[in-house]
């Protein structure tokens, strides 16, 4: 009998090649996971049709704005979590922190301070809208409907918490992120990352350009994800990104006014007037201080980290397990 090993002889075995050759384009055998367009779009298709169906199941059967809006905002935030841990133990094999949800007290911080960002460019905003004419105020603390303003105002927040977070995860956190490893190794590091910021900038717009009448208002959306993963593969965390998006979303409509056609609640109840290719949802004014909140964020990633490089945890893989390889060699 030969000494080779039974499982070295099975390794060499046509069947055994010809899986694996049947399997290269959608399995890393190196790595163990998926190929990383795969993983990149997985977390994307598989929540946002569980979003479709959840919206689908509740509308129907349930009345009244509170009622619907705390079940979707439930169980979104439930879709998230799962997405979260399914997605680092079973898809990505790292730990949840390698998304760049440390949840730590830096991470409090940073998320407090792309919230103030995104408030003072929403400030801004408003602002050069009353100034220019373009805006009038009607009256303050003004509700939803038939909800009166703070609990229509918490339920506000709660969801669009949970849907901005979602999409921070989504495109940032997995997406841009396996894009980046898929690609590091066969191009220069910031070439590999270029290209997954501007391939999930791209697909961000995409997923948001039912809410544009031109195509020329799809700029907006795309300057917001390059500034959103700008500042994810420069500063390597999601607290930035997340912070500025849930604030800069919530401040817009229901503190500043500015979102008209959300329906959501106004603590600055504002009449917009002006036209919308420049204080419109998507227009250039909007587009002006966007750009203006990336530069004060990249500009605080600057004091903080003494430095303005990416951050290796971006395009780098770190498994799951390698921390405990030590402990089982």
């Amino acid at each position: 009998m030969s000494g080779q090993p039974i499982s070295d002889r099975t390794e060499s075995t046509p069947l055994r090649r010809g899986c694996q050759w049947l399997a290269w384009p959608v399995w890393n055998r190196d790595e163990r996971r998926l190929r990383a367009p795969i993983r990149a779009l997985l977390p994307l298709i598989a929540t946002f049709l569980t979003l479709g169906a959840i919206q689908t199941l509740v509308r129907p059967r349930f009345d009244g704005k509170l009622v619907v809006g705390a079940l979707e905002t439930t169980l979104l935030l439930a879709t998230l979590t799962v997405a979260i841990v399914l997605g680092a133990r079973l898809l990505d094999r790292r730990p949840v922190a390698e998304y760049g949800l440390d949840f730590d007290r830096e991470w409090g911080r940073s998320f407090l301070v792309g919230g103030g960002i995104a408030t003072a460019a929403n400030a801004g905003t408003c602002i050069v809208a009353l100034a220019a004419g373009w805006a009038t105020v009607d009256g303050v603390t003004r509700g939803a409907g038939p909800l009166s303003f703070l609990p229509a105002v918490l339920l506000v927040f709660g969801y669009i918490a949970v849907a901005a977070s979602w999409e921070e995860f989504i495109f940032r956190g997995a997406m841009l992120q396996n894009l980046s490893e898929g690609a590091d190794g066969y191009l220069p590091r910031w070439l590999a990352v270029a290209l997954a910021l501007l391939a999930s900038t791209t697909v961000f717009a995409f997923m948001h350009s039912g809410k544009v009448a031109h195509p020329s208002q799809a700029g907006y959306y795309a300057v917001a994800g390059l500034v959103l993963g700008g500042v994810y593969v420069l500063s390597g965390d999601l607290a930035l990104p997340v912070g500025f998006h849930v604030f800069y979303n919530f401040t817009m409509s229901a503190v500043f006014g500015l979102g008209a056609s959300q329906g959501t609640p106004e603590l600055l109840a504002l009449s917009v007037t002006g036209p919308a290719f420049w204080i419109g949802e998507e227009g250039v004014a909007r587009v002006v201080f966007a750009v203006v909140g990336g530069v004060l964020l990249v500009a605080y990633v600057r004091w903080r980290d003494g430095r303005l490089t990416l951050a290796d945890s971006v395009p780098q893989w770190t498994p799951r397990d390698s921390a405990r390889a030590p402990e089982e060699s």
